[in-house]
């Protein structure tokens, strides 16, 4: 059985052990575990039971993430989406008084569209035709979002009114106790430790329960608790024409999140053939479409790929175990809740920079001296973590990859995709910039 398991998943010409995988699948899980309480807790301002949310969060969770692994057989996790579940949240139910069922109706028939769009070709025809160099600029730029992110969690970046962002203060007990696990992965990594993440992630956590530093909420949550959202969505009004927009962005937005994470996380995990081109990569676009159904059913927001699965890659994930790890650790979260919430934002940060610094080699794969190509590339890399999207960074950065050759008196070497894409994009520019 374990043989035939490591045929399945390639183990061999991967060049990896079962350790290696069950480790990255954890250090994947560790890095996003913090989803379970902070979907909840945006979708309670919807309206909705923060049990039943958290039920549906971590059953989402496994869904996405198991199905990935065993039918896709890549080392990417699912999770509800951050930006999504705020946009379901304050834009659409308290900002355009829509009841959170219709709201969830949406983002079903959204799912929907979403395989519908798979099984036409349609998702990988535009997933290859992003020029190969955004690529690379694609990589790099989720890999300063996840520095980013990792900073602004761990308080060393804050906001400031005057200069948008600034450092924090690093004689907090909670920044400093991340400084130190940046350090101590940092140095596990400097050794070559292939654990490292976890690791690190684990000792942090562990030094901030020594020292009183994590909160520690009581609560027990069930699998019974999903009842009160399960199937609570409203897809007759949703069908409404004034709530078709609303399915649109949620749409739009996720397809091109998915595409970016996708080219993100293959580029660290080398998932790309000689050609450019990721085998079996509509079973990956299937499984996120059907997450985002499975997710809406049971009661949450769009269901996407998570740019932290980055973090199991840099342990060593390759195969689809470690996103089956991470699955199965979602459902056992479904009854500990308490304990997967007590890991601090302080204990993962550190592992989200650190994935950030290793993404950036990928910025070598860009010839710099070609201004056509660097310049849509730089663009694509700094408007991902300034916009805080991984989608705008993309549309961006082909926007005007695609002018610049229109404008050099290239217009009939550009493929029709690309110009229905870059019409596209300049679309959910100009609808964002109304909203």
């Amino acid at each position: 059985m374990r043989q035939r398991l490591e045929r399945y998943f390639e183990f061999e010409r991967l060049g990896t052990t079962w350790r290696t995988e069950i480790v990255a699948g954890f250090t994947t899980f560790l890095t996003m575990a913090y989803i379970i309480f902070v979907n909840p807790s945006i979708l309670k301002d919807a309206g909705m039971p923060f049990t039943a949310v958290v039920a549906a969060t971590c059953v989402s969770a496994a869904f996405g993430s198991i199905l990935m692994g065993v039918y896709a057989r890549y080392p990417i996790a699912l999770a509800p989406g951050m930006g999504l579940n705020a946009y379901f949240a304050y834009a659409v139910v308290k900002g355009m008084g829509v009841s959170w069922q219709v709201a969830l109706g949406a983002v079903f028939l959204s799912g929907v569209a979403f395989l519908l769009l798979t099984f036409a070709g349609l998702r990988e025809l535009i997933l290859y035709s992003i020029p190969a160099e955004l690529y690379a600029a694609v990589a790099v730029g989720i890999g300063l979002f996840i520095a980013f992110i990792g900073l602004s969690n761990a308080s060393v970046v804050v906001k400031h009114p005057a200069t948008l962002v600034a450092m924090g203060d690093l004689r907090h007990p909670m920044t400093l106790l991340a400084l130190a696990g940046l350090l101590f992965i940092a140095v596990l990594l400097a050794r070559g430790v292939r654990a490292a993440m976890l690791i690190g992630i684990l000792a942090t956590a562990g030094a901030g329960a020594l020292l009183g530093l994590i909160p520690w909420e009581a609560g027990t949550y069930s699998l019974a608790d999903i009842t009160e959202t399960a199937f609570r969505m409203d897809i007759r009004g949703a069908l409404r024409l004034d709530i078709l927009e609303i399915t649109l962005v949620f749409l739009f937005i996720n397809l091109f999140d998915d595409i970016g994470t996708l080219v993100g996380v293959g580029k660290k995990a080398n998932l790309f053939d000689a050609s450019n081109r990721i085998p079996r990569v509509n079973r990956i676009l299937f499984t996120n479409a059907s997450a985002t159904v499975a997710g809406a059913t049971a009661g949450t927001s769009t269901v996407v790929s998570y740019i932290e699965s980055a973090a199991g890659v840099a342990a060593g994930g390759r195969t689809g175990v470690p996103a089956i790890v991470s699955g199965l650790l979602f459902l056992a979260a479904l009854f500990v809740a308490p304990l997967a919430g007590a890991i601090p934002s302080a204990a993962t940060a550190p592992a989200l920079i650190l994935v950030g610094s290793l993404m950036i080699s990928h910025a070598a794969e860009i010839d710099w001296n070609k201004p056509a190509i660097s310049i849509p590339a730089f663009l694509t890399m700094i408007t991902i973590p300034l916009t805080f999207s991984i989608a705008n960074g993309l549309a961006f950065g082909f926007t005007i990859h695609t002018l610049i050759r229109i404008l050099r008196g290239e217009a009939r070497r550009v493929s029709w995709l690309v110009y229905v894409l870059t019409a596209l994009f300049l679309a959910r520019f100009f609808w964002l910039g109304t909203e």
